[in-house]
């Protein structure tokens, strides 16, 4: 189920299957901090921010390929992709969200959460 993070009640619309996919490969992998900010209306970009944490720079690289993989098997493929190699802050950009898998220092010095403050932060359940 999605929720806003705020208000406890259900996302009016919700968010594309793809998304649900990413959150489920993050989710599988372990992937730690894991937030989806709601920019529809904010951004003309995407509709969505996801970040999440791993903790070493294998474990960014190892979420960010399972996202990939995950979403290259139902169709769904990246636009763009940034920083694969370096494993520190990994950006994949699938058009409609985006989402950044961060090490837990370089998490900690963007602060994208902060830059974005006034997105809705939607609930994610595995249920």
């Amino acid at each position: 189920m999605i929720q806003d993070a705020r208000s406890s009640r259900p996302v009016k619309r919700p968010p594309p299957e793809a998304l649900r996919l990413a959150l489920d490969a993050i989710q599988d992998l372990k992937g730690n901090q894991l937030v989806v900010l709601d920019l529809r209306g904010l951004n003309d970009a995407t509709d969505y921010f996801v970040i999440a944490s791993g903790t070493s720079d294998a474990h960014v690289r190892g979420i960010a390929e399972s996202i990939m993989e995950k979403l290259d098997r139902r169709g769904h493929h990246t636009h763009h992709v940034e920083g694969l190699n370096g494993g520190r802050w990994v950006l994949l950009d699938f058009v409609d969200f985006v989402i950044h898998v961060f090490h837990p220092e370089t998490r900690s010095f963007y602060q994208l959460e902060r830059l974005w403050d006034d997105a809705p932060e939607l609930l994610i359940s595995s249920s």
